[in-house]
């Protein structure tokens, strides 16, 4: 794993910032607290500036995500046809809000507002997999199913 300086000796430029959180991002699965201190001692960037980039694009996150990163798909489509029955039934399984994480860090929870696959809806994705016209009985066996992997 590169370490936020190793990162960070690449670029030169402010300018770059959004190319330096997507970096720090895909090495570390988020932008930590410490990680934007970081880029604003090295950089010169003032972390009110950081924070504003990391909190207004949707792509970048401030927690890390479980080993099991589950997101269900709030779209239209999906949220016409349940997607709530399947984001209530993962809070209920695992016990956890939208945005939280187990306390083992097995599993996380998302909702995002389209996966574009609204044809399949409604939609639940576990990191790059994806179930189709899933259910809430569907939900109970895909998580069953994670948990056996360990």
């Amino acid at each position: 794993m590169k370490t936020i300086d190793e990162i960070l000796s690449k670029y030169k430029e402010t300018s770059q910032l959004i190319d330096i959180l997507s970096e720090v991002q895909g090495e570390y699965g988020y932008v930590s607290e410490d990680n934007m201190r970081r880029i604003e001692q090295v950089m010169h960037i003032p972390l009110v500036e950081i924070y504003g980039v990391v909190t207004f694009y949707a792509a970048f996150k401030l927690k890390p995500f479980g080993k099991y990163k589950i997101v269900v798909c709030d779209g239209t489509a999906c949220h016409v046809k349940g997607s709530k029955k399947l984001s209530d039934a993962v809070k209920d399984e695992l016990g956890i809000d939208e945005g939280s994480i187990t306390s083992d860090g097995a599993f996380s929870l998302e909702l995002v507002r389209c996966l574009g696959l609204c044809a399949s809806s409604p939609v639940l994705k576990v990191n790059d997999v994806v179930y189709a016209k899933c259910t809430k009985e569907k939900v109970k066996q895909v998580i069953d199913e994670y948990r056996s992997r360990g």
